[in-house]
């Protein structure tokens, strides 16, 4: 299974102005242990970075030290996500008939989850790792007045992997392009052009590592696993 590493932001609302993924949790780069996880996960062949150049050293200094068996390619990101992901398809090798998408920031994601998806996307055209949502959830208008009150059991919260068939996630890719729509994750894209994009359970502990507290918060599970 090829997967592919969106990693091209920069942490501003962690307070950072280089690329969050070279900032450390228990004394390694944020990335290095999304990397370990990938490389951990029997279903993953093949790896590709999305990220700007400017920190491709970084990232080869990474890699030189992990010492991973499997292939990495570096693939420049765009401005967006959206254009990143765009990129990392075209970079895929030509033979990839299914693709997982995942952000570097969750880097507590396990290689059972990674297993997991890779596994299902065999037997579906869309797939994302997601938890029940615990909490209630309100509508909010502009001016912070509640609207309505969604029906907790049908909330599920979107993680990654997310995972597609390459064919179809790069037409609905160029449709997104030629029409203009801004989403922030891939399903979005499937979801616009009709076709069915199913859930696959993930983890609670694959929280998104945004702000200083998620970096506390992943620190203390990896020390709580051992790691």
């Amino acid at each position: 299974m090829y997967l592919l590493i969106p990693a091209a932001g920069i942490g501003k609302r962690m307070g950072s102005n280089r690329n969050k993924l070279l900032l450390t949790v228990r004394s390694q780069p944020i990335i290095a242990w999304t990397l370990k996880a990938a490389e951990a996960a029997s279903k993953i062949s093949w790896i590709g970075i999305i990220s700007q150049p400017t920190d491709w050293s970084d990232f080869k200094r990474i890699l030189a030290d992990l010492k991973l068996t499997k292939p990495v390619e570096l693939i420049q990101g765009g401005s967006t996500r959206q254009e990143s992901v765009y990129n990392g398809l075209q970079a895929l090798p030509a033979d990839a008939k299914q693709v997982l998408i995942h952000d570097g920031a969750r880097c507590l994601v396990t290689p059972d989850l990674f297993n997991s998806c890779a596994q299902a996307i065999c037997h579906c055209s869309g797939l994302i790792a997601a938890v029940p949502v615990k909490d209630t959830i309100k509508v909010v208008d502009d001016n912070g007045i509640i609207q309505s009150t969604p029906d907790r059991r049908q909330l599920w919260a979107a993680q990654t992997p997310q995972g597609f068939d390459v064919k179809l996630l790069k037409q609905c890719h160029a449709e997104g392009v030629r029409l203009g729509w801004e989403v922030t994750d891939d399903a979005a894209l499937f979801e616009r052009c009709g076709i069915e994009v199913q859930i696959v359970q993930g983890e609670e502990t694959n929280l998104k590592v945004t702000t200083p507290q998620d970096l506390a918060i992943a620190e203390f599970i990896l020390r709580s696993k051992g790691l």
